[in-house]
């Protein structure tokens, strides 16, 4: 991870927000080569799962044709929107706060092993990476037991790594920030909504959140888009856009951020069939991104146990990802495909519903009445044909479009040899990306600086800036130029040689397999177009 995170800023893939002020934990921004990798891993999801879409034919797996369209919805909404939706009551995180440094951290993300010296156990924790937690933890046990870094080999340390939420007590707690046992607090609930007010008098009726979820604008908009495009259950509906949580300790690089994107499609089907449709959504994503490169061997799905379902789940899904910054043998969330059942339409139809109920029902205040009330609206579905009318189930495929991004540029990353431009071999750094996600596509690169090259340079690059994001590179050796492309993922690098002049061709190497292969300049935009949708 260090390797990449290096290259992410080297390379301009990533930066830390507002860096030369300290920077902002849990806030990135992307760089010139990180925007275009995020804008077309967006523009690609949305042309497989939306436009690309032919609603007149029956996928592999699906149980029928469908429909697809797409939504961009507002990041402030009505505040009824959160109470009705559950977010008001239920979304939080259990945290825990340290007397001593007055920090606050994710109880769940706390990692520690067990120390012991002369006889005394305690719990030592770091919020250090996976890598060097090992590290670090010796190095803050020897600083509590009062020892010098020779005298490592009397304390002996656990060789399991354990998270706060799976101990009992923290009277033997080191915090991670603490000098002394037992400054941590019992866990609690923190909400993850950021708030903000609507209007000019910033009163209490004003208060409202920035979105945790774009999921919800596509529920109160079901009847409009309903209305106006005429489309048949079973249909679907994509969004793509940011969203808000105040993650208590973000950490991982890009993992846990605090303002992320997301691409989320809510699904709406017929109750009978939405088992179906949950098994056809939560195949098709897991093969979308080996499709787009990820290794099988990296990704696992992963179905909920009933203890951690949401409590309007019926039923989830997790694709995760081997991510390198977990130890051996974990995986990170990349996406979630959960089956809602009918909560969200009739939770914005009724008022929010109670998750101790089952069936669930409204949950009344003290007064008898909704604790939140719905909008009132009858967000029921009725078929034109059969003349039956209900509430469809809906199904979710919501993946992180930042947390996909990483997944990508974790897998990219790759250190091997290649021959320079004198053949000898030397180590290169590489980084793998799909042609479709790779923000540049081709590279143009005259040989030398004179007989004409740019001149021809130019006129290729010039036809390909038509179609993709080409680079231009003239300056230095062609193997370093090569080298650069290749730390940048560019697929793709054309040569204009002496041969260029006289028969009007030019070498297109393939960053992967280093295979050259020559083609006439005329035939460069259809030959690099086919190589990346092949």
């Amino acid at each position: 991870m260090d390797a990449l995170v290096s290259l992410c800023k080297r390379r301009g893939f990533l930066f830390q927000s507002s860096e030369i002020y300290g920077g902002v934990q849990g806030l990135w921004d992307y760089g010139p080569l990180g925007v275009e990798l995020k804008r077309n891993l967006k523009e690609v999801w949305w042309q497989d799962m939306i436009t690309g879409h032919n609603e007149l034919a029956t996928l592999a797996g699906a149980p029928s044709p469908y429909e697809m369209v797409g939504l961009d919805c507002t990041i402030l909404m009505h505040p009824q929107v959160w109470k009705c939706s559950g977010h008001y009551d239920l979304f939080h995180d259990y945290m825990v706060d340290c007397r001593e440094s007055k920090k606050r951290y994710r109880h769940d993300q706390v990692r520690g092993r067990f120390v012991e010296y002369n006889e005394q156990k305690i719990f030592v924790t770091t919020l250090a990476e996976i890598e060097h937690e090992l590290e670090e933890i010796q190095r803050r046990a020897l600083k509590f037991f009062k020892l010098r870094a020779k005298n490592a080999g009397e304390i002996s340390i656990g060789s399991e790594s354990i998270t706060l939420d799976r101990l009992d007590s923290h009277d033997e707690v080191l915090g991670p920030d603490a000098k002394s046992l037992g400054t941590l607090t019992e866990p609690r609930e923190f909400n993850l909504m950021f708030k903000t007010t609507l209007g000019a008098l910033g009163g209490a009726e004003d208060t409202t959140f920035l979105r945790p979820e774009t999921a919800q604008g596509i529920f109160v908009n079901f009847k409009n888009v309903l209305d106006s495009s005429r489309m048949r259950v079973p249909f679907g509906i994509g969004q793509v856009g940011k969203s808000f949580r105040n993650e208590i300790t973000p950490r991982n690089f890009t993992f846990r951020s605090r303002e992320f994107e997301q691409m989320e499609i809510e699904f709406f089907c017929h109750p009978d069939q939405s088992h179906d449709w949950y098994r056809y959504w939560r195949d098709r994503r897991m093969a979308w991104y080996t499709a787009m490169g990820l290794s099988s061997d990296s990704l696992i799905m992963r179905e909920h146990e009933s203890a951690e379902l949401a409590h309007y789940s019926v039923g989830t899904a997790d694709i995760e990802y081997a991510f390198p910054f977990l130890p051996e043998g974990e995986y990170g969330e990349l996406e979630g495909i959960a089956h809602r059942g009918d909560f969200d339409l009739r939770s914005h139809m009724e008022g929010k519903l109670d998750p101790a109920t089952n069936p669930m029902t409204v949950q009344l205040g003290e007064d008898g009445k909704p604790k939140y009330r719905g909008s009132g609206k009858d967000l029921a579905y009725r078929d034109d044909i059969t003349n039956e009318k209900f509430i469809p189930h809906v199904v979710e495929p919501s993946a992180g479009a930042d947390r996909a991004a990483l997944a990508f540029l974790c897998e990219g990353y790759t250190e091997d040899q290649a021959p320079d431009e004198k053949g000898k071999m030397q180590s290169r750094t590489v980084m793998k990306l799909h042609p479709r996600l790779a923000p540049i596509k081709a590279a143009v690169l005259p040989l030398v600086k004179k007989d004409g090259m740019p001149e021809i340079a130019q006129e290729v690059y010039g036809e390909l800036k038509k179609h993709f994001n080409a680079f231009y590179d003239a300056k230095g050796a062609v193997g370093r130029r090569y080298r650069r492309q290749d730390e940048a993922g560019t697929p793709y690098c054309i040569t204009v040689d002496g041969d260029s002049l006289s028969d009007r061709t030019v070498t297109i190497r393939d960053r992967d397999s280093l295979e050259q292969t020559r083609v006439k300049i005329d035939d460069c935009v259809d030959e690099i177009r086919q190589r990346i949708l092949a």
